[in-house]
């Protein structure tokens, strides 16, 4: 009988250790997943590192040049309504994007004067997700909604994120709400 409980008490001894390691390397994993917010001060530090960098330099220059300063310009033409969501009424110019683009599927545009690449991101294989977008002509007519508006240096244009097409009063393309997310 006093075998069986010293077996008992050995084989708890055992297990509630295993378990309790279990927990001390799942709380160790946790607590490097946590990502600490940055404080104001922290981040323009990092940023501040960052503008000393090659990177960061040519994007500074890039930002005073003429083109840079065109960019943002017409970026600012359309805050409001990219803000907002609403429609914003467009011509497509061009079924393809600038040569040495990394930007998946898109197409260009001019809204009220200025020209936009409007990007859709990139095509999943056996997918149809932008097979109506394709139906496009230069020259079409169609009506915009997005959530954002980006640029970079590479591009000579603002990156407007195609979320809503209507052409004809007709929805040709709406982006898809990501899952197990927000």
């Amino acid at each position: 009988m006093k075998k069986i409980i010293y077996v008992l008490v050995l084989f708890l001894v055992v297990v509630s250790g295993l378990v309790f390691a279990n927990r001390e390397i799942k709380n160790e994993i946790s607590k490097k997943s946590v990502v600490k917010n940055l404080s104001n001060t922290e981040k323009k530090d990092v940023l501040k590192k960052w503008e000393a960098t090659p990177d960061g330099i040519m994007f500074k220059k890039w930002e005073a040049s003429p083109a840079g300063k065109k960019v943002y310009a017409s970026e600012a033409k359309i805050r409001k309504p990219i803000k907002d969501y609403v429609n914003m009424k467009g011509v497509v110019t061009s079924l393809s994007l600038p040569s040495g683009s990394r930007l998946g599927f898109g197409i260009m545009v001019k809204i009220n004067s200025d020209d936009y690449i409007l990007s859709f991101g990139l095509e999943k294989s056996g997918s149809n997700e932008f097979q109506k977008l394709k139906s496009l002509k230069v020259n079409d007519t169609i009506i915009i909604k997005s959530h954002s508006v980006s640029h970079a240096p590479k591009y000579l244009y603002p990156i407007i994120s195609g979320d809503y097409v209507e052409r004809d009063s007709k929805i040709i393309y709406k982006r898809a709400p990501r899952k197990g997310g927000c």
